[in-house]
């Protein structure tokens, strides 16, 4: 198997194998002589990939004792629930399309990688599945993204899938990037900051390659402030009241000579889970780690950059020049 001849065991070498399904990865590893931690988001799947390994009178031998199958949700799960503490290999073999917030499970993941270690991700590529399932398979620019942020990122062909193994994590600054030249207009909008029960930070990933809070233009006699939550709703489906959205600042830069104001926006409380409402405008979205926009692969749009750096200062060195008016509220009388 092309991934063996990539990645062989070490002596002691432990595998993480995310997303194990029936474990035939798993099983793989354990003969190669990994000792290998299998994890699955279903009951159903351990059980079944329990049955399987001692289903396999050869297989067994290999595998009894050095597999270890863990129900576990690899986003919304603790990592101190897995049985080691590092790991010499991790693997997403047709799971990694599945997963949600994908740039914070990576974080955390790459964390856990020993020295010398490395990650590898088997996928079905978008170009080469009918359309109706692209939603099981990586496109190019996923691909690029996934691959961001390692020393080194080799990509492989696997039996018609791609085979990418990801070595030595990178910290690298991240970049910040604009979406071209706008057409003339106002350039006001608002940007709301959500965050989850954690503290982590809603972003979506547009369609032109970076990452934005949720928002956008203000209508006609609106206010910032109903517009970060009109646009909340409408580009994710979660729903908040105005009484729980404050106006934090305002900043303004400059886009191709136009000036461009931009409201901070927080959200305190809302209802509802993230979906994709507008796809022409956003493919999906992540919950993210503070700490972790620093460092943020893929890029920040510019106003969502100065937005965030609005409300957790000094999260974001290194930001283009801006123009911030913080809004101070008025004492009760």
């Amino acid at each position: 198997m092309l991934l063996a001849s990539r990645v062989p065991a070490r002596a002691g070498a432990v595998a993480l194998d995310v997303g194990c399904g029936r474990g035939e990865l798993a099983r793989h590893l354990a003969a190669t002589g990994y000792r290998v931690d299998a994890v699955d988001y279903s009951p159903a799947a351990i059980a079944a990939a329990q049955e399987e390994m001692h289903a396999h009178g050869d297989s067994d031998d290999d595998a009894d004792g050095v597999v270890t199958y863990v129900h576990l949700d690899i986003e919304r799960d603790r990592l101190a629930a897995l049985p080691q503490p590092a790991y010499d290999l991790i693997t997403f073999r047709l799971s990694y399309a599945f997963v949600q917030d994908r740039t914070r499970v990576l974080h955390r993941l790459r964390e856990r990688l020993r020295p010398g270690g490395a990650l590898c991700v088997i996928t079905p590529v978008a170009d080469a599945v009918p359309p109706g399932k692209r939603g099981i398979a990586l496109d190019e620019e996923e691909i690029a993204l996934l691959s961001a942020g390692w020393d080194t990122a080799e990509r492989y062909d696997a039996e018609g899938l791609a085979l990418l193994v990801l070595r030595g994590p990178l910290r690298t600054p991240v970049a910040f990037g604009n979406r071209g030249k706008p057409a003339p207009h106002a350039l006001t909008g608002a940007g709301a900051v959500v965050t989850d029960e954690t503290g982590r930070v809603l972003l979506g990933r547009s369609v032109h390659g970076l990452w934005e809070l949720p928002g956008g233009k203000n209508a006609g006699g609106e206010s910032f402030v109903r517009a970060a939550v009109r646009e909340l709703e409408e580009e994710t489906g979660l729903r908040a009241e105005a009484a729980d959205a404050r106006l934090v600042a305002m900043v303004m830069d400059e886009i191709h000579g136009m000036p461009r104001v931009t409201a901070a926006v927080r959200i305190t409380a809302y209802t509802g889970a993230p979906v994709v409402r507008e796809p022409e405008l956003v493919r999906r979205w992540e919950w993210h780690e503070v700490a972790d926009l620093p460092a943020l692969a893929g890029g920040l749009f510019v106003p969502s950059a100065h937005v965030l750096e609005t409300v957790w200062p000094g999260s974001l060195p290194g930001l283009p020049p801006v123009h911030r008016y913080q809004v101070v509220e008025a004492a009760p009388s």
